[in-house]
């Protein structure tokens, strides 16, 4: 029952005991069926009960302020559940811990060691060397084709250059076996990201067993099984590169040289007495954890860009031309070339709004009793901000199904930049607060090269053998229900390709 002369946000009537367990358990896509609900009684938020949890949904911005600006520090912890406690080594990482000291250490010990200015400069070449190796291998794809251009896997394309960069970042390696000889993933690299996606996929998917815990050894989702069997690949590559690196450090092999990458930060930090800072069991999680975070949302944001060019050349072409008229023809884009490309910037901004990775933030942990809105939050409540509810509010945005780069313009002075950060959460490209992203900096790096570097290298059209591309979304998740497929063909001079 609701607590008496304490008003919860508005949902349907919870059965006893199990609450809208059943509701949620038969539904085929519960973000749709939660969003639906919330329109159907033309709420911005909600209270819908799972088991004894009150989770919260909200797709109005002004209230997602409210909770992640006026009331930050109460709702900046996360739940448990099963796959996060599985992915995070035991809640050792930080994005999926909750509030209290072991996520306190490792924040501040990403935010000054790992994630600084610094750190992210000198990995920098590290970065660059991943973007000349895309185009080369999309180069390398076209050429077996004598000039006419190649049909080209956009989606494989995206999620493996940013498995590239952030194991280079990682581990110094772009390969766990041998690659393609044309700068292509092996069956390792794909398994390995696919695993890093179906992990983040699975962190709060609605298991039975988060909202009772005594159904865990029914295993009613699978998930269990499948986290377990993703945990396995991932700890098959990660494992062995970073309990070698450890024992060089140990021996001396590496104790006296400059860190190469950030395994070796990790590996080298140490306390006030010189003893090393993070255990084995901290480094595995913080690298799986900085894994999940780099492939899916500048991959993703990509892939559906190019979509949408596409089907909209004029979106493309202006694009394009900006590229051209900013960096040219006679050498590549850099990252130092990113505060300048505001179209692109744009486009990528409206990716997020429009296409977001997943249908919900990772939810927020009421550490105690509030009132947000007008609504009594109870503590323990777990508040999810909508992606899509935010970004296709109507409410917010004119044509808010609509992919119009141009809106993020609007207002812009002549001398100002676009940034992908959106702090007002009218949509949610890193979200903000204490559990916002730490690397805002990166993931724009990241996203900007990846759709620079495909738009400067080389001429996309839609395949011959279609009209037109389908930007259907799955019905289990937010990505193109097909994987775009484009015509590529070089544009620039063949040397270029070879960096």
């Amino acid at each position: 029952m609701r607590k008496k002369n304490k008003r919860l946000p508005p949902g349907p009537v919870p059965w006893p005991i199990v609450g809208n367990l059943p509701e949620l358990f038969f539904c085929q896509s519960p973000h749709n069926w939660i969003l639906g609900l919330m329109r159907d009684m033309k709420t911005d938020i909600a209270c819908i009960k799972l088991g004894n949890v009150h989770v919260v949904p909200v797709t109005s911005p002004a209230i997602a302020r409210e909770f992640l600006k006026q009331w930050d520090s109460v709702f900046a912890s996360r739940p448990l559940t099963m796959a996060t406690e599985y992915t995070s080594f035991g809640y050792l990482s930080i994005t999926l811990s909750p509030w209290g000291d072991q996520w306190k250490k490792m924040r501040r010990i990403v935010a000054s060691k790992i994630l600084s200015n610094e750190t992210l400069g000198w990995l920098g070449e590290k970065r660059t060397d991943e973007a000349n190796n895309l185009i080369r291998y999309i180069y390398n794809q076209c050429k077996s084709s004598k000039g006419t251009g190649a049909d080209v896997d956009v989606r494989q394309v995206a999620r493996q250059y940013c498995g590239n960069v952030i194991r280079r970042m990682m581990f110094d390696v772009r390969y766990f076996g041998n690659g393609s000889a044309d700068g292509g993933p092996g069956v390792e690299e794909v398994e390995h990201v696919e695993a890093l996606l179906s992990a983040e996929y699975h962190f709060y998917a609605f298991c039975m067993s988060d909202y009772f815990p005594c159904l865990r050894p029914f295993d009613l989702n699978g998930h269990e099984k499948t986290i377990k069997e993703v945990m396995k690949i991932l700890n098959k590559y990660h494992d062995p590169l970073i309990e070698k690196r450890m024992e060089e450090w140990r021996n001396g092999t590496k104790s006296s040289s400059e860190p190469e990458d950030l395994l070796d930060v990790f590996i080298s930090l140490k306390d006030s007495n010189g003893n090393s800072l993070l255990t084995l069991e901290e480094i595995k999680a913080e690298v799986a954890d900085l894994m999940y975070a780099t492939v899916d949302n500048p991959s993703n944001a990509v892939e559906w860009v190019m979509a949408e060019m596409l089907n909209q050349p004029e979106i493309l072409h202006r694009a394009v031309e900006e590229v051209d008229r900013i960096v040219g023809k006679d050498r590549l884009v850099q990252e130092s070339d990113i505060p300048r490309l505001n179209y692109v910037k744009a486009c990528i901004k409206e990716s997020f709004r429009l296409h977001p990775n997943v249908p919900f933030n990772p939810p927020h942990l009421a550490r105690s009793d509030t009132t947000v809105a007008g609504y009594f939050i109870p503590k323990g409540s777990h508040v999810l901000l909508s992606r899509i509810g935010l970004g296709r509010n109507p409410q917010v945005w004119d044509d808010p199904l609509v992919f119009k780069p141009e809106r993020h313009l609007i207002n812009m002075a002549a001398t100002s930049q676009v940034e992908l950060v959106e702090t007002e959460l009218r949509f949610i490209s890193f979200s903000t607060g204490r559990r916002g992203c730490m690397a805002p900096t990166l993931g724009t790096a990241i996203t900007v090269m990846l759709l620079t570097r495909l738009l400067q290298g080389f001429t996309w059209t839609i395949p011959s053998t279609i009209s037109k591309i389908d930007l259907s979304e799955s019905q289990h998740d937010l990505l193109l229900a097909t994987a775009l497929k484009a015509h590529a063909k070089p544009r620039l001079v063949p040397h270029l390709y070879a960096a």
